[in-house]
């Protein structure tokens, strides 16, 4: 079973920048499909951005051109640079695994604050 510990958020202002991580244990780190998820109070939990084993990206609508998601395989990290940020980008933000036989594992999520 794959653990999850996310780290880097907190309170910024509208228009600042955060940088997630999330480190994998418990299973073979370069095979996995990462992806980082937020919920916010009273909302589905939605997803933000994803990168599968071989590197293929993806972003919801709402924050391309301002997140970037990219991968260590020698760290056993995921990371979530996030530029630009906006109120609406608050929330709690979870990273996901993904293995090979669509075994999905969530970490305990961290709390992301956009407000001045």
């Amino acid at each position: 079973q794959v653990q999850l510990v996310e780290s880097g958020g907190g309170l910024v202002q509208p228009g600042g920048s955060l940088r997630l991580s999330c480190v994998a244990s418990g299973f073979t780190f370069r095979s996995l499909s990462m992806s980082w998820h937020r919920q916010a109070p009273g909302k589905e939990r939605e997803l933000v951005a994803g990168i599968s084993s071989s590197d293929n990206i993806t972003y919801a609508d709402s924050v391309k051109g301002r997140f970037t998601i990219s991968r260590s395989n020698t760290k056993n990290t995921v990371y979530l640079q996030m530029n630009a940020l906006k109120p609406e980008d608050t929330a709690v933000y979870y990273c996901k695994a993904r293995s090979w036989d669509f075994y999905d594992s969530w970490g305990q999520g961290t709390q992301v604050t956009v407000s001045s």
